[in-house]
């Protein structure tokens, strides 16, 4: 089958779109190299879509309130040895009605972001014995308990009888597990969490949760001034019962939306009173640290926050499109020398306002045939064949330079002569200028060579999967020392099967494919006017792929695009964003369509948190994003880790070799690294090797 690069369609683009209240910004002139006065035809890539909002929550049911706690009754199976309270291994229960409960989805991708090792037990389906939460030894088989809601509701009644709850409650007690109700109704049925009535409803309206004083030591992430932006939920606004144990955690004027409290027996829970589904902000910013409590701050996994985006096309001409819907290709558009110091100043004022992007870090993948060699290493437009050569080989070491190809062409039918020439000189061209290049990492043009492309001419690009690459990219990647390939989000065949993982290339097991975050900025505007045009002919209700009821302006845009971008960092993923050089123009002093997201996304971040945002290299997210794989493939494989609380000695005996994320414990030969008030270690496992970390328990 011919394969096929598809571009930019101009017929997506032929109709003017009236947007009314677009930002008046003259769309700039191309930067071309002087050189020999010579401009190839500009770049232009093919369509890939990004989310255009954060997916619709379902609204959630509501709980039945019933009074009346059930009676303690005596189990139906022998507790199992009800004096255990050593040994508890590192895998939480997660305890739902049914397959189709409301909170089932939020707990599951809670914990597979963080890593954390789980079960399910369906209540309807099952009747719960001892049997199922400890072995014969004692060893307790979970060390914590996760609630989809306080009675595990279903048809309107608990899907546990008494009996059930009794067995639960003595295996909570026995071996001092925490336990964590998701969704709580007020009511004392079928136990009492020290909530009593106010008032329930949907909210429709956001409200903002604030922390109290015992919620900002409970979720020490955040800001204690953090307001926690609930919506589309299901809330019973409760007030606590005088003289009960419990402390409020939210609260929203005098309602208590979420609460500690530990019964006459010793047992300690904690509870959220609204509803809270995959898709929320508030379960982003809570969920997290009701699994770090219900544990004691003790688990497997992890969980950071990244921001990271590349700059693609360094040196390039990329097609320029207009707000008139003009396409430019000849020249197209591309960066001028000055705004490369004035991207270098948005960098440093971004860090210098909000010290949690400290690290923040912009990566710039470059075509370095149009990088001009004879341009002096200079800040200055002054005496030379290319100020943007010039300009970026002077500030070259404030950023981070990966190999994009020599002339950005589709990779996906080229020769392997024609791969290694592209990734070879790209690599010496940018050497020979006094840049920094790592090897080891490889951006091909539009993710070409990978699997995905177009059948048919100007058709729309068709995933086939990552084992219908290029076999010659391939070869030419390895023989050259390149390990990562960038792929995309997008793409399902470039989606890992874990969180933040990376994927073993099928063809080439020496080399994996770490995927990109798009966005819908798309890399032929460089204004605000251009993006509302180009952004409403895609989405508005007269565009390709109608969204929205009416075209938006460039701010409603902005605020989509920087939701989506938010959702990926709160929930810790640590793929990059994508942007073009273009977006990096400088449509006003110290404006860019890139900084413009970027400070939105910080801005909304550093509202809530008080740790601050990873920004590693590209070297470090792809080893990042290995060793989660391995992480996930021993927690599928290998032995459940054993916590004796008496010691408060972790045993680890793995199955395979990678390394094995625990946070909440470490050693004193062993490389830990404190984020917030976590300590986290990636330990180095290997069949055979039986190690021991000691837990700093919360």
């Amino acid at each position: 089958m011919k394969r096929i690069r598809a571009r930019v369609l101009p017929v997506l683009l032929a109709a003017a779109v009236v947007t009314g209240s677009a930002v008046s910004t003259a769309s700039p002139a191309s930067s071309a190299p002087a050189g020999d006065g010579h401009i190839e035809h500009a770049h232009e890539h093919p369509l890939i879509r990004a989310a255009v909002a954060r997916p619709k929550q379902a609204p959630a049911p509501k709980l039945p309130v019933v009074n009346g706690p059930v009676m303690a009754t005596a189990a139906r199976s022998r507790d199992v040895a009800v004096n255990a309270t050593t040994k508890v291994a590192l895998r939480v229960l997660v305890i739902a009605s049914s397959a189709s409960d409301f909170g089932l989805p939020t707990w599951k991708s809670t914990l597979e972001r963080i890593g954390q090792p789980y079960d399910v037990i369906l209540a309807k389906n099952t009747t719960l014995q001892a049997g199922h939460l400890a072995n014969a030894d004692g060893t307790a088989k979970y060390s914590a308990v996760l609630l989809t809601d306080n009675a595990l509701s279903s048809e309107g009644t608990s899907a546990f009888d008494s009996t059930e709850w009794s067995v639960l409650w003595s295996y909570e007690r026995t071996h001092g597990i925490r336990q964590v109700s998701l969704y709580t109704s007020y009511g004392t049925y079928p136990e009492d969490y020290c909530l009593r009535p106010g008032t329930e409803g949907p909210i429709t309206t956001p409200v903002q949760a604030a922390l109290t004083q015992q919620g900002s030591q409970f979720f020490d992430y955040l800001k204690a001034s953090a307001r926690i932006p609930i919506s589309q939920a299901y809330v019973y606004r409760s007030r606590l019962q005088a003289g009960c144990s419990a402390q409020p955690l939210l609260t929203v004027g005098s309602d208590v939306y979420a609460v500690t409290a530990t019964t006459a027996d010793g047992r300690e829970r904690a509870a959220l009173t609204f509803s809270s589904g995959e898709y929320q902000v508030h379960t982003d910013l809570l969920g997290y640290g009701l699994l770090r409590w219900a544990t004691h701050g003790v688990f497997l996994g992890e969980q950071q926050h990244f921001l990271n985006i590349d700059v693609d096309d360094w040196f390039n001409h990329t097609a320029h499109l207009y707000p008139d819907g003009r396409l430019e290709t000849s020249p197209g558009y591309r960066l001028s020398g000055p705004e490369v110091s004035a991207t270098h100043a948005q960098q440093n004022s971004l860090r210098d306002r909000y010290p949690v992007a400290g690290e923040f870090n912009l990566n710039i993948p470059y075509n370095g045939g149009g990088l001009v060699p004879t341009a002096p290493s200079r800040c200055s437009a002054m005496n030379t064949p290319d100020p943007l050569s010039s300009f970026s080989r002077c500030a070259g070491n404030n950023f981070r330079w990966i190999n994009h190809t020599l002339e950005h062409p589709a990779l996906d039918t080229t020769t392997y002569a024609e791969n290694v020439a592209e990734i070879r000189d790209n690599l010496t061209v940018a050497r020979g200028a006094g840049l920094v290049v790592p090897t080891e990492i490889l951006k091909t043009p539009a993710y070409s060579g990978l699997g995905v492309y177009s059948p048919t001419p100007n058709g729309p690009l068709k995933d086939f999967g990552l084992a219908a690459s290029n076999k010659e990219l391939l070869r030419a990647a390895k023989d050259l020392g390149v390990k990562v390939l960038h792929g995309n989000m997008s793409f399902e065949g470039h989606q890992p099967s874990c969180f933040n993982c990376a994927i073993t290339h099928p063809l080439e097991p020496t080399v994996s494919v770490v995927p990109d975050w798009p966005v819908n900025i798309g890399y032929q505007v460089t204004t605000p006017d251009e993006e509302t045009y180009l952004y409403n002919s895609l989405y508005g209700p007269g565009g390709q792929f109608p969204t929205h009821p009416r075209n938006l302006t460039y701010p409603e845009i902005l605020a989509l695009e920087a939701e989506v971008g938010l959702e990926h960092v709160l929930s810790g993923s640590v793929y990059v964003h994508t942007f073009h050089q273009g977006n990096a123009h400088h449509y006003a002093p110290g404006k860019s369509l890139a900084f413009d997201w970027v400070e939105e996304v910080v801005r909304q971040y550093d509202s809530f948190y008080t740790v601050p945002l990873r920004g590693p290299d590209w070297n470090s997210v792809a080893t990042y994003s290995k060793a989660r794989t391995t992480h996930f493939n021993e927690i599928k494989a290998g032995p459940d880790v054993q916590w004796n609380r008496q010691t408060n000695v972790l045993t680890i005996n793995a199955d395979t070799t990678g390394t094995l994320f625990v946070t909440g414990a470490g050693g004193l030969l062993v490389p830990s690294e404190r984020y917030g008030t976590d300590l986290i270690t990636p330990l180095a496992v290997r069949p055979g090797l039986g190690q021991t970390l000691v837990a700093q328990p919360r």
